[in-house]
């Protein structure tokens, strides 16, 4: 993925208002994201525990979206898989993330969800950059390519879900 600039993350939101797209925490170390190791720019919003927020680009577009899940986590021993990259983790290292629809769906209150990493860095999972802290990650005959052309994959048909 190439590096974004805080405007271009800003403008690229799907289903939230121009003025709550203003307010979005961006992070400010946009300079220091591993850009070439990202399939899509993930983070939570740190003075709101229960939003994240995802930028990937899509048929030549940047496209932006807000995500919400619960702020309640599940006990240490249980386990889940994301959905996204299929990295295992206990406790709450897997939400329900749920995005409002774009267009007038999302304004009547319609939204999907889908079970991914926490802390949104599927990217990093797959590419063996970074280890789950109790989970794991299987060891998959696909190479690393396929896993992140799987991952991707995953991601737009969430994507696409948007705006159905």
């Amino acid at each position: 993925m190439r590096s974004l600039t805080e405007p271009e993350i800003r403008n690229s939101f799907v289903n939230c208002s121009k003025g709550e797209a203003k307010r979005v925490a961006v992070p400010r170390d946009l300079d220091q994201h591993p850009w070439d190791d990202l399939d899509f720019l993930g983070w939570r919003d740190p003075g709101a525990p229960d939003r994240s927020y995802l930028v990937t680009e899509r048929e030549g577009q940047f496209v932006g979206v807000t995500l919400r899940f619960p702020s309640s986590q599940r006990g240490f021993l249980h386990r889940s898989m994301c959905s996204l990259c299929l990295t295992t983790h206990r406790g709450g290292g897997v939400s329900l993330m749920t995005a409002r629809k774009a267009g007038a769906a999302g304004r009547e209150g319609n939204s999907v969800g889908l079970y991914m990493c926490t802390d949104l860095a599927c990217s990093l999972y797959v590419r063996g950059k970074k280890v789950p802290d109790s989970g794991s990650r299987f060891e998959e005959s696909l190479t690393v390519e396929e896993q992140i052309a799987r991952t991707t994959g995953n991601l737009s048909a969430f994507l696409d879900k948007l705006y159905v």
